[in-house]
């Protein structure tokens, strides 16, 4: 299974199915089926690789295990951290607005407004948003059904756990994943 971002800026029309549409302006997310008038992001979930894909990603999903799919918007404000953590299920972000430092696998990666990416889950993740304004995400996770209604942030130094978070999460749903 593949999990793949389309960037709709003139709007779009979905059918009932494995997708979220994310109304930018309206700050607004639909699973499955919807109609959106100005710029949507569309997380769709598929079989086989589609054209033109801002990000796509292959994902691992364990057989037999029941899944969710998540939609959720992560809001920090100027010199905002998440420290060293992981998540329970991949996904794909797109960055809103301000700007954002991933380190994860040695690498480090800064990302701008529209531009997105893929974590697997497990992998340990650093986030360093912009030092001069606020910086927002939506993003799209599948996990495992036992996840639903929690949060999903484990961090990975006791430590870190205790620090002062200053993230935002707002869950817009978590629904069955249908295969």
């Amino acid at each position: 299974m593949r999990l793949s971002l389309f960037d709709c800026p003139d709007g779009t029309v979905t059918e009932p199915g494995n997708r979220v549409v994310y109304d930018v302006a309206a700050d607004e997310a639909r699973f499955g089926a919807a109609s959106v008038p100005g710029r949507a992001l569309v997380f769709e979930l598929h079989e086989e690789e589609r054209a033109g894909a801002v990000l796509s990603a292959e994902l691992e999903l364990g057989e037999g295990t029941p899944w969710i799919v998540r939609c959720d918007r992560v809001d920090f404000p100027p010199g905002g951290v998440a420290h060293l953590h992981t998540h329970p299920g991949p996904g794909i972000r797109c960055l809103l607005f301000g700007e954002i430092t991933i380190e994860t696998g040695g690498r480090s990666a800064t990302y701008g407004p529209a531009a997105a990416w893929f974590e697997r889950g497990p992998d340990p993740v650093h986030a360093t948003a912009s030092a001069v304004e606020e910086t927002a995400f939506v993003r799209v996770m599948l996990l495992p059904a036992e996840w639903e209604g929690k949060r999903t942030i484990r961090y990975v130094r006791e430590e870190d756990a205790e620090r002062p978070k200053l993230q935002r999460a707002r869950v817009y749903f978590d629904v069955p994943l249908r295969r």
